[in-house]
Protein backbone atom coordinates (compact mmCIF):
# COMPACT_ATOMS: atom_id res chain seq x y z
CA UNK A 1 0.00 0.00 0.00
CA UNK A 2 1.38 3.33 -0.95
CA UNK A 3 2.29 5.98 1.95
CA UNK A 4 0.11 8.24 0.54
CA UNK A 5 -3.04 5.72 0.94
CA UNK A 6 -1.77 4.77 4.23
CA UNK A 7 -1.80 8.22 5.30
CA UNK A 8 -4.91 9.16 4.01
CA UNK A 9 -6.67 5.91 5.66
CA UNK A 10 -5.72 7.29 9.04
CA UNK A 11 -6.53 10.99 8.38
CA UNK A 12 -9.95 12.18 9.72
CA UNK A 13 -10.76 13.46 6.35
CA UNK A 14 -14.60 12.61 5.16
CA UNK A 15 -15.34 10.50 8.08
CA UNK A 16 -13.57 9.97 11.53
CA UNK A 17 -10.47 7.30 10.90
CA UNK A 18 -10.28 3.99 12.82
CA UNK A 19 -7.85 5.53 15.71
CA UNK A 20 -10.46 9.03 16.13
CA UNK A 21 -13.27 6.04 16.75
CA UNK A 22 -11.28 3.71 18.83
CA UNK A 23 -9.92 7.16 21.52
CA UNK A 24 -14.26 8.45 21.33
CA UNK A 25 -15.60 5.23 21.93
CA UNK A 26 -12.57 4.00 24.74
CA UNK A 27 -12.53 7.10 26.17
CA UNK A 28 -16.75 6.98 26.39
CA UNK A 29 -16.57 3.35 27.75
CA UNK A 30 -14.19 4.65 30.56
CA UNK A 31 -16.80 7.36 31.33
CA UNK A 32 -19.32 5.25 31.71
CA UNK A 33 -17.53 2.74 34.29
CA UNK A 34 -15.88 5.33 36.37
CA UNK A 35 -19.43 7.37 36.16
CA UNK A 36 -21.06 3.87 37.90
CA UNK A 37 -17.77 3.34 40.40
CA UNK A 38 -18.20 6.98 41.48
CA UNK A 39 -21.47 6.51 42.40
CA UNK A 40 -21.53 3.45 44.40
CA UNK A 41 -17.89 2.77 45.59
CA UNK A 42 -18.57 5.70 48.20
CA UNK A 43 -21.55 3.76 49.83
CA UNK A 44 -20.01 0.71 50.55
CA UNK A 45 -19.16 0.23 54.32
CA UNK A 46 -15.05 0.52 54.78
CA UNK A 47 -13.30 -2.27 54.09
CA UNK A 48 -10.59 -4.27 51.87
CA UNK A 49 -13.49 -4.06 48.83
CA UNK A 50 -14.15 -0.50 49.04
CA UNK A 51 -10.22 0.13 49.15
CA UNK A 52 -10.25 -1.84 45.51
CA UNK A 53 -12.90 0.51 44.20
CA UNK A 54 -11.55 3.38 44.62
CA UNK A 55 -8.39 1.99 43.30
CA UNK A 56 -9.46 1.02 40.19
CA UNK A 57 -11.75 4.52 40.13
CA UNK A 58 -8.28 6.18 40.34
CA UNK A 59 -6.35 3.57 37.49
CA UNK A 60 -9.46 4.22 35.38
CA UNK A 61 -9.23 8.08 35.80
CA UNK A 62 -5.62 8.11 35.10
CA UNK A 63 -5.90 6.07 31.80
CA UNK A 64 -8.39 8.01 30.43
CA UNK A 65 -6.18 11.19 31.28
CA UNK A 66 -3.60 9.53 28.95
CA UNK A 67 -6.46 8.52 26.17
CA UNK A 68 -7.04 12.49 26.09
CA UNK A 69 -3.94 13.25 25.61
CA UNK A 70 -2.67 11.04 23.32
CA UNK A 71 -6.40 11.96 21.46
CA UNK A 72 -5.48 15.08 21.29
CA UNK A 73 -2.14 14.46 19.94
CA UNK A 74 -3.48 12.35 17.13
CA UNK A 75 -6.03 14.92 16.32
CA UNK A 76 -3.25 17.58 15.47
CA UNK A 77 -2.03 14.95 13.15
CA UNK A 78 -4.85 13.49 11.62
CA UNK A 79 -7.46 16.43 11.36
CA UNK A 80 -10.83 16.95 11.57
CA UNK A 81 -13.06 15.13 8.99
CA UNK A 82 -14.90 18.03 6.47
CA UNK A 83 -17.71 19.58 7.55
CA UNK A 84 -20.99 18.64 6.46
CA UNK A 85 -22.57 21.19 4.66
CA UNK A 86 -26.47 20.55 5.30
CA UNK A 87 -25.53 21.91 8.88
CA UNK A 88 -26.03 25.24 9.77
CA UNK A 89 -23.08 27.84 10.77
CA UNK A 90 -24.19 28.48 14.25
CA UNK A 91 -24.69 24.60 14.86
CA UNK A 92 -20.83 24.07 13.78
CA UNK A 93 -19.94 26.90 16.18
CA UNK A 94 -22.25 25.83 19.53
CA UNK A 95 -20.40 22.29 18.44
CA UNK A 96 -16.87 23.58 18.12
CA UNK A 97 -17.67 25.24 21.70
CA UNK A 98 -19.01 21.72 23.50
CA UNK A 99 -15.77 19.74 22.34
CA UNK A 100 -13.16 22.00 23.87
CA UNK A 101 -15.24 22.17 27.15
CA UNK A 102 -15.39 18.05 26.71
CA UNK A 103 -11.79 18.38 26.41
CA UNK A 104 -11.23 20.88 29.06
CA UNK A 105 -13.06 18.34 31.65
CA UNK A 106 -11.81 15.33 30.66
CA UNK A 107 -8.58 16.97 31.57
CA UNK A 108 -9.70 18.82 34.35
CA UNK A 109 -11.68 15.92 36.20
CA UNK A 110 -8.64 13.40 36.52
CA UNK A 111 -6.22 15.65 37.36
CA UNK A 112 -8.84 17.06 40.44
CA UNK A 113 -8.69 13.07 41.02
CA UNK A 114 -5.09 12.45 41.33
CA UNK A 115 -4.69 16.07 43.12
CA UNK A 116 -7.25 14.66 45.64
CA UNK A 117 -5.54 11.92 45.97
CA UNK A 118 -2.52 13.49 46.23
CA UNK A 119 -3.59 15.53 48.73
CA UNK A 120 -4.51 12.92 50.85
CA UNK A 121 -0.85 11.56 51.57
CA UNK A 122 -2.13 7.68 50.50
CA UNK A 123 0.28 6.26 48.26
CA UNK A 124 -1.62 4.54 44.83
CA UNK A 125 -0.62 1.83 42.30
CA UNK A 126 -1.77 1.96 38.69
CA UNK A 127 -3.77 -1.07 38.68
CA UNK A 128 -1.18 -2.67 41.23
CA UNK A 129 1.67 -2.43 38.63
CA UNK A 130 3.64 0.94 39.54
CA UNK A 131 3.35 3.12 41.86
CA UNK A 132 1.65 7.01 40.40
CA UNK A 133 3.78 9.89 41.70
CA UNK A 134 2.00 12.84 43.92
CA UNK A 135 1.30 16.07 42.02
CA UNK A 136 0.40 17.65 45.65
CA UNK A 137 1.89 17.31 49.33
CA UNK A 138 0.04 16.14 51.59
CA UNK A 139 -2.67 18.97 52.74
CA UNK A 140 -6.51 18.71 54.45
CA UNK A 141 -7.35 21.52 53.39
CA UNK A 142 -6.32 21.12 49.38
CA UNK A 143 -7.66 17.61 49.92
CA UNK A 144 -11.40 18.89 51.47
CA UNK A 145 -10.88 21.48 48.15
CA UNK A 146 -9.93 19.20 45.65
CA UNK A 147 -13.04 17.36 46.43
CA UNK A 148 -15.43 19.42 45.85
CA UNK A 149 -13.95 20.55 42.75
CA UNK A 150 -13.74 17.08 41.49
CA UNK A 151 -16.92 16.05 42.11
CA UNK A 152 -18.40 19.55 40.51
CA UNK A 153 -16.40 18.90 37.81
CA UNK A 154 -17.50 14.99 37.04
CA UNK A 155 -21.27 16.76 37.10
CA UNK A 156 -20.49 18.90 34.18
CA UNK A 157 -18.66 16.62 32.23
CA UNK A 158 -22.11 14.27 32.46
CA UNK A 159 -23.80 17.01 31.47
CA UNK A 160 -21.70 17.61 28.88
CA UNK A 161 -21.81 14.47 27.43
CA UNK A 162 -25.42 13.92 27.67
CA UNK A 163 -25.58 17.02 25.25
CA UNK A 164 -23.30 15.48 23.01
CA UNK A 165 -24.81 12.39 22.72
CA UNK A 166 -28.17 13.91 22.26
CA UNK A 167 -27.18 16.66 19.69
CA UNK A 168 -25.67 13.54 17.79
CA UNK A 169 -28.94 11.63 18.26
CA UNK A 170 -30.79 14.76 16.71
CA UNK A 171 -28.42 15.01 14.10
CA UNK A 172 -29.26 11.49 12.75
CA UNK A 173 -32.75 11.13 13.54
CA UNK A 174 -34.07 14.48 12.84
CA UNK A 175 -31.42 16.72 10.64
CA UNK A 176 -30.19 13.56 8.82
CA UNK A 177 -26.86 13.83 8.07
CA UNK A 178 -24.00 11.65 8.95
CA UNK A 179 -22.57 13.24 12.11
CA UNK A 180 -22.83 9.76 14.17
CA UNK A 181 -21.94 7.60 11.12
CA UNK A 182 -18.85 9.38 10.69
CA UNK A 183 -17.92 8.32 14.48
CA UNK A 184 -18.97 4.60 13.74
CA UNK A 185 -17.26 1.70 11.39
CA UNK A 186 -18.67 1.78 7.96
CA UNK A 187 -21.81 -0.45 7.62
CA UNK A 188 -22.64 0.32 11.39
CA UNK A 189 -25.38 3.03 11.17
CA UNK A 190 -25.76 4.14 7.24
CA UNK A 191 -25.56 7.82 6.49
CA UNK A 192 -28.74 9.03 4.98
CA UNK A 193 -28.95 9.32 1.35
CA UNK A 194 -30.82 12.57 -0.66
CA UNK A 195 -33.79 10.44 -0.92
CA UNK A 196 -33.89 9.72 2.74
CA UNK A 197 -32.91 13.52 3.48
CA UNK A 198 -35.98 14.92 1.68
CA UNK A 199 -38.45 12.50 2.26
Amino acid sequence: MPADTASHRFRNVDRWGVVSQSFHWLIVVGILVMAVLGLTMTELPSGPDKVRLFAVHKSIGLTILVLVALRVLWRLWAGTPKLIPTIPRWQHLIANVSHFGLYVLLFAVPISGWVLHSASGFPFRWFGLFRVPSIAARDHRLQELAEGVHETLFWMLIALVLVHASAALYHHLFQRDDTLARMLPRGWVHAPTEETRNA
